[in-house]
């Protein structure tokens, strides 16, 4: 028997609590290290991450999604902080950042998101199951020289992607790796048992117990096997709040520098973009399949945005790691967005000394197996059966965002998609079909000049000692290097012995096809022709 899914918050309790903590697992690190990669200070990663769980969660209408401080921002972020030389002027361009999504959300600008093409979503997906693997495995390896949640290729130390592997098995650490290793072991046997339908293996997140071993397991290397005991540098590090005082708020004094206008307008334009990208992958992950309505979606990352420049927090985004591991945990609505924020505010106050204990190479495992879930090799064969035409803007997505960025990668693989489908176009514009010697060339829709080339290469197909009809009735709009390009045909075609008709009705839409005389025009009568 079917199970029934009720939509009420209060239903899905069990299956939103638990995910809320994965995907506060998650998040913490994420949270600190965009901060630490976009030289602002940690507290407004935390801040940041609380607002996109709180705020954007009770506000939006997507059940799975979830938001906070995107990594895709972090080179605008930074230089943007570099060029005004200071952070409360920055958080001035947050705040109108918001307030121009806001009226973005307004203009309908988020019936763009529609347009993205599904093998590119596909791909996105996929690149950053791929991105997550390849850049957790130093940590994995007790390596942390890149920032947690970094999604370029080129990385702000210098390094990419690859070559930072090369350096962490030049520096690996052994408590680290077995830390790891357990974790990954954990996971894939929770993942099977939870597959199997165990009874309440649901209510215990595999993430919780990977954290809760690594910590315990640390403590037994560090009283009895201290070779493998792993060090401060390379566990959780959270800010000191002493030191720290009150948040940071915007300086609205910045009003009068154009510079201000400049990169809220560049933060409002990529933090919308990404979003939308996001939201439209939450749909496709989302089991139930839900549809998002993208533009109220970024009127509640404009309110979102301006909360957080308020508070002293970076800008924010719908951000698909998050989403991924919250939809691959369980959860069923936006309650789970909501309380991983509450989660973030709670635990990062109130019990700190406990976070400092987790070795990263625990969030490695837990990351890893998101990113596999995200890229599992069943989707590259799925794609592929689906043809060239889906197959290879999905693969030039991914190799875009692998070696290049998020945005450039998306690019790419709409190139490519907007290729493939002018290329359909083409071909379903312009038909030929034969019967034996006789063929007809018809027009299925309006004709222009980008369809010449598929025109001529139809016309060459016709053979010598053929009749050819030409019908173009259904075309409204038929361009003049169309026209010019049969009228020379018609004229040339007595040479290859080809009879010509052009078939004109009376309820042609375009003149060249309409009945004027109530005669067919064409080349000469095919017994002259063939004299």
């Amino acid at each position: 028997m079917e199970e029934k899914i009720s939509f009420r918050p209060i239903d899905n309790l069990a299956h939103d609590i638990p995910a809320s903590l994965v995907v506060f697992l998650v998040a913490l690190p994420l949270c600190l290290g965009i901060a630490l990669a976009s030289g602002a200070p940690l507290l407004s990663g935390l801040v940041a991450g609380v607002v996109g769980g709180v705020v954007a969660g009770f506000l939006s209408k997507s059940p799975v999604s979830v938001c906070g401080p995107a990594a895709g921002l972090t080179t605008i972020v930074l230089a943007s902080i570099i060029e005004l030389g200071s952070f409360p002027l920055f958080l001035t361009c947050v705040v109108m950042a918001g307030l121009i999504q806001i009226a973005l959300g307004y203009l309908k600008a988020g019936t763009l998101g529609h347009f993205f093409p599904v093998s590119v979503i596909k791909g996105m997906l996929a690149a950053i199951g791929l991105i997550l693997i390849l850049k957790q495995v130093p940590h994995a390896f007790g390596y942390d020289a890149d920032f947690e949640g970094d999604e370029n290729f080129f990385q702000p130390d210098g390094e990419n992607t690859f070559t930072e592997i090369v350096y962490a098995i030049q520096h690996l650490s052994a408590g680290a790796i077995v830390v790891s290793a357990i974790s990954l072991v954990i996971l894939f046997v929770w993942t099977r048992l939870a597959d199997k339908k165990v009874k309440g293996i649901n209510y215990l997140p595999a993430p919780l117990v990977v954290v809760l071993v690594g910590i315990l397991l640390n403590y037994f290397f560090h009283h009895f096997i201290p070779e493998l005991e792993i060090q401060e540098s390379h566990l959780v590090t959270l800010p000191d709040f002493n030191s720290t005082g009150l948040l940071t708020y915007p300086d609205f004094a910045g009003f009068a520098d154009p510079r201000i206008y400049t990169i809220a307008v560049t933060l409002a334009i990529v933090a919308s973009i990404e979003t939308l990208l996001s939201l439209e992958a939450a749909d496709k992950i989302d089991p139930l399949k839900r549809i998002t309505p993208l533009n109220h979606e970024l009127k509640v990352q404009g309110v979102s945005n301006v909360v957080s420049g308020l508070l002293g927090g970076l800008p924010i985004t719908a951000v698909i790691v998050r989403t991924s591991a919250n939809v691959q945990a369980g959860a069923r609505t936006k309650t789970s967005a909501i309380l991983h924020g509450i989660l973030l505010a709670f635990v990062v106050l109130v019990i700190p000394g406990v976070l400092k204990k987790i070795p990263f190479a625990c969030l490695a495992g837990i990351l890893i197996m998101v990113g596999y879930k995200l890229t599992t090799p069943g989707l590259y064969r799925q794609m592929f059966g689906k043809g060239k035409d889906q197959f290879l803007p999905f693969i030039v997505t991914i190799g875009g965002i692998l070696f290049t960025d998020l945005l450039m990668g998306i690019f790419a693989g709409i190139l490519v998609s907007v290729f493939f489908v002018l290329k359909t176009n083409f071909r379903s514009a312009i038909i030929l079909v034969n019967n034996q010697d006789q063929y007809l060339l018809k027009f299925t829709k309006d004709v222009s000049f980008v369809h010449k080339s598929t025109l001529r290469k139809a016309l060459e197909k016709v053979p010598n000692h053929s009749t050819l009809m030409i019908d173009g009735s259904k075309s409204t709009f038929l361009d003049a290097d169309i026209v010019e390009t049969i009228e020379d045909y018609r004229k040339s075609a007595f040479t290859k012995n080809i009879f010509v008709e052009i078939k004109k009705t009376n309820d042609a839409s375009n003149s060249f096809f309409k009945n004027e005389d109530g005669r067919p025009q064409h080349n000469g009568t095919l017994k002259s022709i063939k004299k």
